[in-house]
């Protein structure tokens, strides 16, 4: 692990990274639409006038208003549909899948990256990653940390990258001490206490730094940096073969672009926190939005250490982010909610605004 200085931050876009092979992907949330119901009000009884009478599907308004009005159910219900089958999204060059539910679990997988965002249940899709950044210890956000480890031995792949908030350490490694000594396994795994600050190189294009979170216990959120070497100034007049003879010699700067940063659980102060303005210049930022109406308001979700979607109205102006996926959506809340939500939401916000909504009832299910 190693701090890394003379830092700038260009635009240069980060090239794609090779994904992984995924395993089959785990669906605990996911349930079966239903076709759109014709509703009772269109069922008209006719009578023969001789005693016999029957049912038919009728409109008891113009017929042409029941085609349209029938074309647009049918129209929501494929949108319905599409959403809840929605396996990931694909964002500024990036592909998130995952799961995000708040109380239930989340773990949010960038393949890419060949990273899992906390770990929840454990799903399937998450275990051929071999980074996993956990933001702290409520289990619907690390209960599945064994499972990973234990599956991840099953398969014969290499022990993880565990990167855990420094304060869970000692408590981590004593949860696996105890699942060591039930199951007689391994349990392998590199477990890496990075701190607030601290910068850790996963390859040697890629660096993690946490930045400060605020929930109702210790956490912190992660950002991925892209990483190139610029030839300092002073030495750009020199040729090839002079810039070889010195290239081991500190004639580079060390360039970061931060690329995806993700909060966890969080309340809005991480926002007007001046050190976080990396993950508020990200490409994409992975936040969270437990509360989307006026049934819970904002100091309720504050209470909790939560984020309200209006508090993303009001702090706007700061989100320099070419997009925002918001996650730990409530389950109170169906797909088409959400979708309403975002709608609003988006006009007001200079960054795409896209939503991770796996795992979500639809109003037709």
């Amino acid at each position: 692990m190693q701090i890394l200085s003379s830092i700038s931050f260009p635009s240069t876009p980060f090239p794609s990274l090779l994904s992984l092979s995924n395993l089959s992907p785990d669906l605990p949330f996911s349930f079966p639409l239903c076709a759109p119901r014709t509703p009772a009000s269109d069922f008209v009884s006719y009578s023969s006038g001789r005693g016999h009478s029957c049912s038919a599907v009728g409109p008891k308004r113009s017929g042409f208003m029941s085609v349209i009005e029938r074309a647009m159910d049918e129209e929501e219900y494929r949108r319905a549909r599409a959403e809840v089958q929605k396996k990931g999204v694909d964002v500024e060059g990036y592909f998130f899948e995952g799961i995000s539910v708040g109380g239930h679990e989340t773990c949010v997988v960038v393949p890419s990256l060949n990273a899992a965002f906390d770990i929840g249940r454990c799903p399937a899709r998450a275990v051929s990653q071999d980074f996993l950044f956990i933001t702290h210890a409520h289990l619907d956000h690390i209960g599945g940390l064994p499972m990973y480890v234990a599956t991840r031995s099953l398969y014969s792949l290499k022990p993880p990258t565990v990167f855990i908030p420094p304060c869970l350490k000692e408590n981590v490694e004593k949860l696996f001490e105890i699942h060591r000594a039930m199951s007689h396994d391994e349990l392998k795994l590199n477990l890496v206490a990075l701190d607030v600050g601290e910068t850790y190189e996963m390859r040697n294009d890629i660096v993690v730094r946490p930045f400060r979170t605020s929930h109702v216990i210790p956490s912190q959120g992660y950002v991925i940096y892209s990483m190139r070497r610029k030839l300092k100034k002073q030495y750009t007049h020199l040729k090839g073969t002079q810039i070889k003879k010195l290239k081991l010699s500190g004639i580079t700067d060390t360039i970061l672009s931060p690329e995806v940063a993700f909060t966890g659980d969080t309340t809005s102060d991480f926002i007007s926190e001046p050190r976080n303005s990396d993950a508020l210049r990200a490409k994409v930022l992975i936040t969270e939005a437990t509360f989307l109406d006026d049934e819970f308001d904002i100091g309720h979700a504050r209470l909790h250490g939560h984020m309200h979607l209006r508090e993303i109205l009001e702090h706007a102006q700061w989100f320099r982010n070419k997009a925002i996926l918001l996650t730990h959506f409530s389950s109170r809340y169906k797909v088409e909610d959400i979708r309403q939500a975002i709608l609003k939401l988006q006009p007001k916000v200079s960054a795409k605004v896209v939503a991770l909504t796996e795992g979500f009832r639809s109003s037709y299910s």
